[in-house]
């Protein structure tokens, strides 16, 4: 699995990884996608441990779709481990969550998370903005080699 990656999803709930999934393949921007459905996985798939310790860890993706209430280990330490690694620092990562709790918000913009964005409750809402993220990070954001 040394191919590009371009989009990595961290989402536990799999109706929203559909919809998500399902949004940006509706704009063409899901071909290079991984979904992963919790933290620990994560962790593993973006430091090339466990499972996936074949995989070239310089091989970013160019953004990280994370959710932050997650089984084993919470967005907010993946991305507090992220944001510490001089390998990974500059991955954009977007909190995608359900959770307007202000402490949330204020912890993850403290550990260097790029945008966090509330899911919208209804389908409509929710596939925009997905679409809109996706096209933003993977079209128009210029990241560092």
């Amino acid at each position: 699995m040394n191919d590009k990656i371009e989009i990595l999803l961290v989402e536990d709930n799999q109706h929203d990884a559909e919809l998500t999934i399902r949004s940006l393949r509706k704009v063409n921007l899901a071909n290079k996608l991984v979904h992963l459905k919790d933290g620990a996985e994560a962790l593993d798939f973006i430091f090339a441990k466990g499972a996936f310790a074949g995989r070239q860890i310089e091989n970013k993706p160019k953004v990280i779709l994370l959710d932050i209430k997650m089984p084993k280990v919470d967005g907010i330490e993946v991305l507090r481990q992220i944001k510490s690694n001089d390998i990974t620092k500059t991955i954009p990562v977007v909190i995608m969550t359900s959770s307007k709790e202000e402490q949330d918000i204020i912890t993850s913009y403290n550990l260097g998370v790029n945008s966090y964005v509330v899911k919208p409750v209804d389908f409509e809402g929710f596939a925009k903005a997905v679409a809109e993220l996706g096209f933003y990070w993977l079209m128009i954001n210029e990241l560092p080699e």
